[in-house]
Formats: structure tokens, C-alpha cells, sequence
């Protein structure tokens, strides 16, 4: 059945409904009529029908109304309309605590939510740095250890150091007085020997030139130090630069000497 015939159904089925309960109001009241006697038309026609029946017939009398069909309607305590919202209580759901009680477990909960956010992020940058930081085998590479007694006195000796050369010079005593000698004014880049060794008989160097990193001789030039032919850089005993066109001495490395080893990095 379509939705059309079920409401022209459910409309028919309201007005039988309607007529029914309209009949029986009707057939109440006439019997209510009829009881009540003792005065007005009615009680009279009934009692000269009874008087004409005779004395052998039975007259039937009503004495109760007819049950007349009633619909019960529940009521809501919660009538909808302008002024009859009742808003519910929900005192029975809520805690039983004071302001203070609710702000400390208010502040515990931002601390360790806090702690936790903060242990994360270590984590985090923790793992991030790990992985970029050297291999192992890069950071065996960093640090290069020189045996010097195996260099004899008035010898340099080159070795390699994360892919630069590096030199190493037994320095004689009157290598050591040259070195001190030098008037400083005259240098293009001015630094004491003292500044540039741990200990005088010893010097370490980065073997690349300053001017374009060609790589010097050594022992040679015109000072006894370094020699780079490529545009004639000339370096002293010191590794400091005294004629040509490299602006700076060379580099010293960061090294540590222990007795007889020499540890560069």
C-alpha cells in the first residue's frame, strides 16, 4: 500500500471512531431521560405505556448509566510552550569537591602532560643528532697518532690527517734561535714562534699553502721552512710566511704531545 493509502486508511479509520463515540454519548443521555421520571413528558409517556402493557408484563429500568469510551492522556511534566521549560537538575551527576581540589588536579595534569610533551622532544632530537652525527669509522679518521722518536733531529716527515697533508719537524736548537730572531714588523702576518709550538723542537703544520692550497716543498725556499713553486710562497722554519703572494702563515692543527706520541685532532 502507498503512503497516500495508508494515511486516506488511517483518516477513515479516526472518523468511524468519532461516530462511534458521538452515538453512544447520544444513547446515554436518552436513558438518563428515561430513569429520572416524576416529571416532564417523558415520565409520563412511560408510566401510560406501562399502565397499557398490562399487569402481566415487565418493564426493564436502567438504573446506571452507560460506560461512555474515554481516552486517557498522559501528561509531560515537561510541557513544551513559552514559560513552561522546566530545565532538569543534574546536582546528582556533579562532584562533590572544592574549587582548590579541582585547580591542584587541574595544574598536576597540565605538569605531567608538560613532562611528557618535553621527554618526547628530547627523544626526538636526540635520535635526529645520533644519526647525524660521524660514523665510526669517520671519527677514526679524526685523530692521527705520530710516533716521534721514529723522526730523526733536522727531518720532516708528512703524514695524511682527514685528507690533508700535515707536517711534522724535528726543529734543531739553531732552527729554534732563527725562528726566535725574526722581527716581527717584518712579517706579513706577525705571530711568535712561541705561539705557534707546544714545545720548541717540535713543529706541526697543515702542508697546504695559503695563497691557492697547492701543497709546499720541504726543507727548501729561501728561508729553510717551505717552498710552494706554483707562484713562489716562501715559509720559515715556523711555517709563517716571509716572501710571496700567500696573505697568511700556515695553519697550525689542534694536537697534543705525550712523551713520544703525537696525537693530531
Amino acid at each position: 500500500m502507498t503512503l497516500t493509502g495508508r494515511l486516506a486508511a488511517s483518516a477513515a479509520s479516526t472518523t468511524r471512531f468519532t461516530t462511534n463515540v458521538s452515538r453512544a454519548a447520544a444513547r446515554a443521555s436518552v436513558s438518563a431521560g428515561v430513569v429520572g421520571g416524576g416529571s416532564g413528558e417523558g415520565s409520563a409517556h412511560h408510566r401510560s405505556s406501562a399502565a397499557g402493557v398490562g399487569a402481566g408484563a415487565s418493564v426493564t429500568r436502567f438504573t446506571t448509566s452507560p460506560t461512555v469510551a474515554k481516552q486517557q492522556r498522559f501528561m509531560s511534566g515537561y510541557a513544551a510552550g513559552p514559560g513552561t521549560t522546566k530545565i532538569p537538575s543534574f546536582a546528582d551527576y556533579t562532584k562533590d569537591r572544592s574549587g582548590d581540589s579541582s585547580r591542584a588536579f587541574t595544574y598536576f595534569m597540565l605538569g605531567a602532560s608538560g613532562a611528557m610533551v618535553t621527554a618526547a622532544a628530547q627523544s626526538s632530537v636526540h635520535g635526529f643528532l645520533t644519526n647525524m652525527a660521524a660514523s665510526a669509522d669517520v671519527l677514526a679518521m679524526a685523530k692521527t697518532e705520530v710516533d716521534l722518536a721514529s723522526i730523526p733531529l733536522g727531518k720532516t716527515v708528512t703524514i695524511k690527517w682527514r685528507g690533508k697533508p700535515v707536517f711534522v719537524k724535528h726543529r734543531t736548537q739553531e732552527e729554534i734561535d732563527d725562528a726566535n730572531s725574526v722581527n716581527l714588523k717584518a712579517l706579513p702576518d706577525p705571530q711568535e714562534d712561541s705561539a705557534r709550538v707546544q714545545q720548541p723542537e717540535w713543529m706541526v703544520v697543515v702542508g697546504i699553502c695559503t695563497h691557492l692550497g697547492c701543497v709546499p716543498t720541504t726543507d727548501s725556499g729561501d728561508y729553510g721552512g717551505w717552498y710552494c713553486p706554483c707562484h713562489g710562497s716562501h715559509y720559515d722554519v715556523s711555517g709563517r710566511i716571509r716572501k710571496g703572494p700567500a696573505p697568511l702563515n700556515m695553519e697550525v692543527p689542534e694536537y697534543v704531545i705525550e712523551g713520544d706520541k703525537l696525537t693530531i685532532g
